[in-house]
């Protein structure tokens, strides 16, 4: 079985272990350092109001995986905009850890006001690229060698998913409720 619900400060630590992971062995995460947990505790604390983190966890309490959404400019007019990512432990590849982690967020974004959401890619990533597919995101670019890590250039797709119709003037962003 697989839990999901809203993650609080003290999963911090857990989900910047999946996203350093996935930085020192793959380049689904373009760092190229670990990063700080300091950083990353702040960014939760001054973000998961309007931008929800989500975690996954089995049926003992154990995190499998995280979602969260960012801002996708900080530019006023992009503020109906959100980037998501998704994050699961090597472990737990291949067992519905991000559909069940996108069941959740997507719809909470939705609720929320947002308008379009944008994933970022390393390319090739099948099982992220089904995923987002799966959800209805649909590939609009890729930036061509854009993050060189590993000895290597590599390039990054983009996948967008309008969550509320075009036309309609946005409304107030309101915070999360999940």
């Amino acid at each position: 079985m697989i839990a999901v619900r809203r993650a609080v400060l003290d999963d911090v630590p857990a989900m910047l272990g999946f996203a350093n992971w996935a930085a020192e062995h793959t380049v689904a995460n373009l760092a190229t350092a670990p990063e700080p947990l300091s950083e990353w505790s702040e960014a939760f604390a001054s973000t998961e109001e309007r931008y929800p983190w989500i975690l996954a966890t089995d049926a003992q309490g154990k995190p499998l995986g995280f979602a969260k959404a960012g801002p996708h400019k900080a530019r006023g007019a992009y503020a109906w905009s959100a980037d998501v990512t998704v994050y699961v432990a090597p472990e737990a590849h291949g067992r519905g850890v991000g559909t069940r982690l996108y069941e959740v967020l997507v719809p909470t974004l939705r609720a929320q006001g947002y308008a379009l959401l944008v994933a970022g890619i390393t390319l090739p990533n099948v099982a992220s690229e089904k995923l987002h597919a799966r959800f209805g995101f649909e590939r609009c670019g890729t930036f061509h060698r854009v993050g060189f890590k590993n000895g290597k250039w590599h390039d990054v797709g983009y996948w967008e998913l309008a969550v509320r119709p075009g036309t309609l003037a946005p409304g107030p962003i309101v915070p999360a409720k999940t």
